[in-house]
């Protein structure tokens, strides 16, 4: 990663501070109230030492300063812990905005721009890289202020009583942030390069433990557990990389406050014995002095180092803002904001040169042109890939398009969405079930359902069957992607889901695929008798279905190629009967 990409991300992450500038600023605040009590501290500590030593002041009579001194360190423990509080909230308080930022840019995005990308890898980018900033903004961005800000209060403090002194800490100072730098310039490359395996990582395990039954199948479970332990030992030494340049970089600041605090020593100790005779101002060198400067010479440089402890939060930072800016700035085909609301009543859905595009505006399909009527009942069939599922995309909402494509003569992209949506049935060939229990599931469109609805469409659609088999009934949980559910008994819940709230226009893709045959009956049954209510489109590879349908389109390479009934595409030469003779020879 070059300089300049480094100081466009810096920049990224300063900006999203401006969410939490309050809390910040008083965890900057409450840190100069803890240097304050430091240099009280010291204060006192030498002035109780030199009563004690020099003046042989007894201790009865320094019980007051002893209980001032006492009573400073518990102030300064509270403010400590204090400084802490706030700077987690401001840790916190950004970290949610920058969550809802991907959340929002993800739903922008939609579900078909997702897909394009593993499960795992999202859940890394939204979970752990964006957690990998609480340090940044919670003690970095703090500690860079009080970095300077402490450092100078303990000269000005020391300056007046030995400006040797003073001067000894200021000239190593800068000593610590240029080697501090030298040292962590590529530590950002490297959590950068490290979130990148662990992105990779996150999404080759989870794709492969959805696959284990069919790796195990083909004998690919050892290749593929080969495959995961060199990605996890490449992630390994990556993170050991970014381990030692923390480590480097410590070492290198506590040597270099360890030699400028022996050199205040060194000073101190020399003047004592007379062999030297500069730094006071007229009279020799005080205990009082002594003790002063090296109690606070430790103190001048903990702010550095901890701003050199919190470096690699900032080198985190930069690594994860890297993948994080690239997702929030990656370009996707602008889309209006529509409005407009549909009356009551059948929808139809008319095409005139349709290009529909992925998010970033490239082209998915050829010119579409189509008269999907009110009421009417269409099955699209096809090779994969030939466009059918982006259609249906096309009509949820989830893809921009180019061309026209009116819901009873309104532009969709002018109907307000969820307005939309709320008009739409969806039965995909894979069900996910997210809500708690297979009751939620099923009313998730349609929380006010009545009983009575309930059971009527877990009739319909068979749920009926296998609900009584199950330990809980309908408060059942389905368990992580219905795991608890075989695949027919969860589409059969999924079709249940999309039955319950009858819509203007019913989408299924691919709704029996993975079914056995029982299952495959129950689902298409109760599809075939809902799709009479509504517009319906169904998109399927099992031409025997289609002999009942009103209109068959058949789409190759983003082309709708033939348009028909089933009776007529069968005896007509073309691709429909390719696809019926390719058909009958695989049975």
């Amino acid at each position: 990663m070059n300089k300049t990409r480094q100081h466009e991300l810096g920049s990224w992450l300063k900006k999203q501070s401006a969410i939490s500038r309050r809390w910040l600023n008083i965890s900057r605040l409450l840190g100069v109230v803890s240097g304050i009590l430091i240099i009280a501290q010291a204060w006192l500590m030498a002035s109780l030492l030199n009563h004690m030593i020099v003046e042989n002041i007894p201790g009865e009579a320094l019980l007051l300063p002893f209980a001032l001194l006492l009573l400073v360190f518990i102030l300064r423990a509270w403010i400590i812990w204090l400084r802490e509080r706030a700077g987690f909230y401001a840790g916190q308080h950004i970290r949610q905005h920058i969550r809802r930022q991907v959340l929002d840019r993800l739903h922008q995005a939609g579900p078909a721009w997702i897909q394009g990308k593993p499960a795992g890898s999202w859940a890394t980018l939204i979970l752990e890289q964006i957690e990998d900033m609480q340090d940044y903004y919670a003690r970095y961005l703090p500690q860079m202020s009080l970095a300077a800000t402490i450092p100078l209060l303990i000269v000005l403090v020391i300056f007046p009583y030995n400006w040797a002194a003073a001067l000894i800490l200021l000239g190593t100072a800068p000593l610590i942030p240029l080697f501090m730098a030298m040292v962590g310039m590529g530590a950002a490359d490297a959590n950068r390069r490290n979130f990148a395996a662990l992105a990779r990582l996150s999404g080759n395990f989870l794709d492969r433990l959805r696959g284990m039954e069919t790796l195990r199948l083909f004998h690919r479970g050892q290749a593929e557990t080969d495959n995961i332990s060199h990605a996890a030992e490449d992630f390994r030494l990556r993170t050991m990389e970014v381990l030692r340049m923390a480590f480097l970089s410590s070492a290198v600041l506590e040597f270099f406050a360890s030699l400028s605090i022996a050199l205040v020593a060194v000073y101190f100790g020399f003047s004592y014995l007379g062999e030297l005779n500069f730094g006071h101002y007229g009279t020799a060198v005080t205990l009082f002095a002594g003790f002063l400067a090296l109690i606070l010479a430790p103190e001048f440089f903990q702010p550095l180092r901890d701003m050199g402890a919190f470096y690699h939060a900032k080198a985190q930072a930069v690594g994860a803002a890297d993948s994080l800016k690239t997702f929030l700035e990656s370009p996707l085909q602008s889309r209006e904001q529509g409005t407009l609301t549909l009356p009551a009543g059948p929808l139809e859905i008319c095409a005139r040169d349709l290009v529909i595009l992925t998010p970033e505006g490239t082209p998915l399909t050829q010119p579409l042109n189509f008269t999907l009527p009110a009421g009417s009942r269409l099955a699209i069939v096809g090779q994969s890939g030939a466009g059918k599922s982006t259609l249906l995309n096309a009509l949820c909402g989830f893809l921009p398009y180019q061309g026209s494509l009116r819901v009873n003569g309104v532009e969709l992209s002018q109907l307000d969405a969820e307005h939309w949506r709320d008009q739409l049935s969806l039965v995909g060939q894979n069900p996910q079930l997210p809500a708690a229990t297979l009751r939620d599931n099923i009313l998730l469109g349609m929380p006010d359902a009545s009983e009575q609805q309930l059971q009527d469409v877990m009739d319909l659609t068979g749920v009926s069957e296998f609900i009584t088999r199950l330990p809980e009934g309908l408060d059942t949980e389905p368990g992580d992607q219905a795991t608890r559910l075989s695949v027919g008994q969860a589409q059969r819940v999924a079709v249940a889901r999309a039955l319950i709230s009858p819509r203007r226009l019913l989408l299924l893709d691919e709704p029996s695929a993975s079914l056995d045959a029982r299952s495959e009956s129950w689902v298409m049954s109760a599809l075939d008798s809902a799709a009479h209510q509504q517009t319906t489109l169904l998109v399927t590879h099992q031409l025997d279905l289609l002999q009942q349908w009103d209109v068959v389109w058949v789409m190759r390479k983003g082309q709708i190629v033939q348009q028909g009934d089933y009776v007529t595409l069968s005896q007509q030469p073309g691709p429909f009967r390719d696809l019926l003779a390719w058909r009958k020879e695989e049975i």
